[in-house]
C-alpha cells in the first residue's frame, strides 16, 4: 500500500499513544476522501499486530507481518457492506463480535477496521456498542468516517475522536507536481476543488478527467452566451453527474465572489474569463437562486433511489434558462 508524506506526523502522534500504553481501544478517524486514511490505518494496524515492532515501525519479518503483507491476517478484520449493498447490517456485526471473543489466532492483538462507519444501520451500530465499551483483551477498533454527524451519539461517545487534517498547500502541491507534470495554476485549482486533499486533486488532474472539466467550462460559457442552457445537458448527464454538478456549483459560487469583490478566494483559479462572464451576465439574486437549485439537485441525485437523472437535469436547466 502506498504511503504519503503528510501521514508521517499523524502516524507518529497516534502511535506514541499506543507505545505509551495510552492508546484508546476505539479510534474514530475523521478524514476527507483523498487523504489516504486507509494507508494510515494499515500502517497503524501492522504495528499493533506485529510480534516484534522496531520503534515506530513493524518489523516486516515476523509471521504476522508476512500475513498482513499478503492481505490475509486472521486477526485483522475489515468490515465492508456486501456487494451490491450500501449499508452494513447487523448480521456481519454479530459474526464479528463472536469471532473477537475467541482467542487471537496469532496470539497477539486483534484489529477491526470499519472504513465507513456511517454505513452502519442503526441496529448494527447498537449491536456494536457494548463491545466498543468493553472489548476483549488486546482488541482495537478503528472506525473511519467522512461525516461524524451521521453517527449515533452513543457510538461517537465510546470512541477517541481524531481528525486527519489536509496537508499544507505547499506540501500537497510539491507532492502532486512530482507525480504528474501539470501547470501550477491547474494544481492549485484541483486542490481547491478537492478540498485540499492531494489524492482527489491528483485524480482530477489526470488527462482525461481534466479535459472533461474543461469541456464543461467551455460549454457553460457558450450556453450562457447563447441563452441556451439546455445545451449543457450532454455535459452533465453522465454517471459521474455528482462530480460534474460540484464543478458547476463551484463556478457559480466563484461568480458570486466576483460580484462581492472577493475574487482572491475563488476556487476555479484557471477560469477567470468564465467567472467574469458569469458575474456580468447573471444578476446576484439569479446566481444565488441558481446555485441553491443545483445544490438541491445534487443532493437529490445522492439521496433519492431510482431518480430519473436526465429528467431532473432537464428540469433544472429549463428553469435556469427561463430565469435568464
Amino acid at each position: 500500500m502506498n504511503w504519503y508524506p503528510w501521514l508521517n506526523g499523524p502516524y507518529r502522534q497516534l502511535l506514541s499513544q499506543y507505545q505509551g500504553e495510552r492508546g484508546h481501544h476505539a479510534l474514530l478517524l475523521h478524514a476527507s476522501k483523498g487523504l489516504g486514511d486507509d494507508a494510515l490505518v494499515y500502517g497503524l494496524s501492522r504495528w499493533l499486530l506485529c510480534q516484534h515492532p522496531e520503534g515506530d515501525k513493524s518489523c516486516g519479518k515476523c509471521h504476522s507481518c508476512h500475513l498482513m503483507i499478503a492481505g490475509n491476517h486472521p486477526d485483522w478484520h475489515l468490515l465492508v457492506p456486501e456487494k451490491g449493498k450500501n449499508a452494513l447490517g447487523i448480521e456481519p456485526i454479530r459474526q464479528l463480535i463472536e469471532t473477537l471473543y475467541n482467542y487471537s489466532q496469532q496470539g497477539g492483538a486483534k484489529v477491526v477496521w470499519l472504513a465507513q462507519a456511517e454505513l452502519l444501520t442503526e441496529a448494527a451500530a447498537n449491536a456494536l456498542l457494548k463491545t466498543l465499551e468493553e472489548p476483549p483483551s488486546r482488541t482495537y477498533f478503528i472506525l473511519g468516517c467522512r461525516e461524524p454527524s451521521r453517527l449515533l451519539p452513543t457510538l461517537r461517545s465510546r470512541c477517541f475522536y481524531w481528525h486527519l487534517a489536509a496537508p499544507e498547500t505547499s506540501l500537497a502541491t510539491q507532492w502532486i507536481a512530482r507525480q504528474l507534470p501539470q501547470q501550477p495554476l491547474a494544481i492549485q485549482t484541483a486542490l481547491r476543488l478537492g478540498g485540499g486533499t492531494p489524492l482527489a486533486a491528483l485524480e482530477l488532474l489526470q488527462v482525461d478527467r481534466w479535459k472533461q472539466r474543461e469541456q464543461l467550462c467551455q460549454q457553460l460559457a457558450a450556453s450562457v452566451q447563447q441563452g441556451d442552457l439546455l445545451s449543457l445537458l450532454p455535459q452533465l448527464n453522465h454517471d459521474d453527474v455528482v462530480d460534474r454538478l460540484h464543478w458547476l456549483s463551484s463556478l457559480l459560487l466563484d461568480a458570486l465572489k466576483y460580484q462581492q469583490g472577493a475574487a482572491d478566494y475563488v476556487i476555479n483559479l484557471d477560469q477567470s474569463v468564465l467567472l467574469s462572464q458569469l458575474a456580468n451576465r447573471l444578476g446576484n439574486a439569479a446566481l444565488q437562486q441558481t446555485l441553491q437549485r443545483w445544490m438541491q439537485c445534487r443532493q437529490q441525485l445522492l439521496s433519492v433511489v431510482g431518480v430519473n437523472r436526465e429528467l431532473l437535469l432537464t428540469e433544472q436547466l429549463l428553469a435556469w434558462e427561463h430565469s435568464l
